[in-house]
């Protein structure tokens, strides 16, 4: 501007333009970058914020729990957070899983046969195909995906899918994880519920020990919590895995738990199945016309008891209780976070349980001799950390009621198991549904709401087609129907197997495994697998008899020696 100022009064007019003519320019440039910046941050804004919206998943899993247990399905057990959960959302009937522990989360975990995801016999470790007896590479898990897509991934509590730092969950895509490598822990102390050694604990994948004086379901919640909490202003979504392991035994639970239910259980495990048949039907989960099967044959009838096993007996079904209790409890625990975080109007909720009621009794079998070196089983001591109790295949049957059997089995009893899903994207409140499903439909819903792509290949290995549906389009309430009534589900686990097919279904459980020992029953009217219509019903038998060949000779079952666990 000095310069200019010496310039004669005709130059500095032509300056003056061609400044003004600069200025101008350079304004509209200036307005056009500013316009170009705005546009690009609100896209990059909105993009953002669609990816904030989708849904956090939290899935959790309760350990053994028993069919009609919970309020909400009719259970005399306090829920009341899993009850606000059902009447936000929708209670099934005709939910199926595995018959144990290990196939299941296999199978929960891949959305695929327990074979093909490697856990063809839990206990079972060979290079065998199918027989693994850890996650393998022919499928991809739920966590790996979703941390693919975005989410963060966590997961405390009971893994049971292999023991090697390879097999870890840290390695199956948690980013997060404390877990209990075997199928059962003392709920209290690190004390092995399996052997008399020490349970097995890691912490994104590094060996750790349990902190004696925890408790299980207390302990799992807060690490859940804490990961949560790490990361919840980051604004990304969360996929959070609890896997507790109650009610499974040993049935160990503070005192203000189980003392509610004394005396509840007195006139016995047949009564309480009685009730639950009753209760069922007020709870609309069961047909009106559903009857008891015979009891399983190992069970002793109340009456024949004496008055000081029946204390005993009564007060392990207190127990029980009370770990249900203490379940919902924590449950609470977690929901009441995520509202005081402002995470649960976007959080989806499944609460499943992996099988049916469990009747085993490790501590009084010959080959688990050396729990009694460390636990006690008097009265008196019953329910504390160094008890070790166990309510048998008798409350089992109250447990699995209306169904045949229990955990093992692949009748209903053992694999029809308690599904609510509420929350995020669930437009159904306080819904029953009744139609087949299982847990091969819960991997394409998870990926479907968080809008995860499910690929042909992962690390370069080629993996097996999801065997599920989604059932993003039911709970939505765009459509009524998940499965066609021809679609075909079955399972095999240690000889222990079953096809469905609509509403009939073969199930086979005798040792050893042969073909005629399946038996046909059409659960439209006979959900207790009481009436074998194999001979009244040749065709139909034979039809899923042919559907049995194809599937057994996909997934490639092998009739493996029979494991103790």
């Amino acid at each position: 501007m000095y310069q200019l100022g010496k310039l004669n009064s005709e130059k500095k007019g032509h300056y003056h333009i061609i400044l003004q003519s600069i200025f101008r320019h350079f304004s509209h440039v200036c307005i056009v970058l500013i316009f170009i910046s705005v546009s690009l941050s609100c896209a990059q804004s909105k993009e953002k914020n669609e990816i904030d919206q989708r849904p956090n998943i939290v899935l959790i899993v309760a350990d053994d729990l028993g069919f009609g247990d919970i309020g909400c399905y009719g259970g005399e057990i306090e829920t009341p957070n899993i009850d606000a959960l059902a009447s936000n959302g929708i209670r099934f009937s005709s939910f199926h899983t595995a018959p144990m522990c290990a196939p299941t989360r296999a199978m929960l975990l891949s959305g695929n046969d327990n074979h093909i995801a490697g856990m063809g016999g839990q206990g079972l470790v060979t290079e065998v195909f199918g027989y693994e007896g850890k996650l393998t590479d022919r499928i991809v898990t739920i966590p790996q995906l979703l941390r693919d897509a975005g989410y963060h991934t966590y997961m405390a509590g009971k893994w049971h899918l292999g023991i090697e730092p390879n097999d870890n969950p840290h390695r199956k895509g948690f980013e997060h994880s404390f877990v209990l490598l075997e199928g059962a822990g003392n709920h209290y102390t690190n004390q092995s519920a399996l052997n008399n050694g020490i349970s097995s604990y890691t912490e994104d994948g590094e060996p750790t020990r349990w902190k004696d004086g925890n408790y299980s379901t207390n302990y799992y919640t807060d690490k859940l919590i804490e990961y949560i909490g790490r990361y919840k202003a980051d604004d990304q979504p969360f996929f959070a895995f609890a896997a507790y392991t109650s009610p499974h035994w040993p049935l160990q639970v503070d005192e203000k738990y189980w003392k509610k239910y004394s005396g509840l259980y007195n006139d016995g495990y047949e009564k309480l199945r009685e009730r639950r048949l009753n209760s069922l039907k007020k709870a609309g989960i069961i047909p009106q016309n559903a009857i008891l099967p015979q009891l399983h044959e190992q069970i002793k009838p109340w009456d024949s008891l004496s008055e000081v096993e029946k204390m005993k007996e009564a007060r392990k079904m207190e127990l029980y209780a009370g770990m249900v209790d203490n379940l919902d409890d924590n449950i609470g625990r977690l929901i009441t976070y995520l509202k005081e975080i402002g995470e649960f109007e976007n959080t989806l909720f499944v609460f499943i349980s992996d099988n049916g009621a469990a009747h085993r009794d490790f501590i009084n079998a010959e080959n688990y001799s050396s729990l009694r070196e460390y636990y006690n089983d008097d009265y008196e001591n019953m329910g504390k950390e160094n008890s070790y109790i166990s309510y048998g295949p008798q409350w089992a049957e109250a447990g699995s009621a209306p169904f045949r059997y229990f955990k093992d089995y692949a009748t209903e009893g053992g694999i029809n198991t308690t599904m609510i899903i509420s929350g995020a994207k669930v437009t159904r409140k306080n819904n029953i549904h009744t139609g087949f499903l299982s847990l091969l439909d819960l991997a394409p819903t998870f990926y479907d709401i968080s809008g995860a792509t499910y690929p042909e290949k992962y690390q370069d290995k080629e993996i097996y087609p999801l065997r599920g549906r989604s059932l993003l389009p039911y709970i939505s309430g765009k459509t009524d129907v998940i499965h066609a009534p021809d679609y075909v589900f079955a399972l095999e686990h240690y000889g222990n197997a079953m096809l469905r097919k609509g509403n009939w279904k073969i199930t086979n459980f005798k040792r050893p495994f042969e073909l005629e020992n399946f038996a046909l029953y059409n659960l439209s009217n006979d959900i207790g697998e009481q009436i074998d219509l194999k001979n009244t019903q040749k065709e139909k038998y034979e039809e899923l008899l042919m559907e049995w060949a194809k599937f057994s000779e996909e997934v490639k079952i092998q009739i493996p020696a029979p494991s103790s666990k």
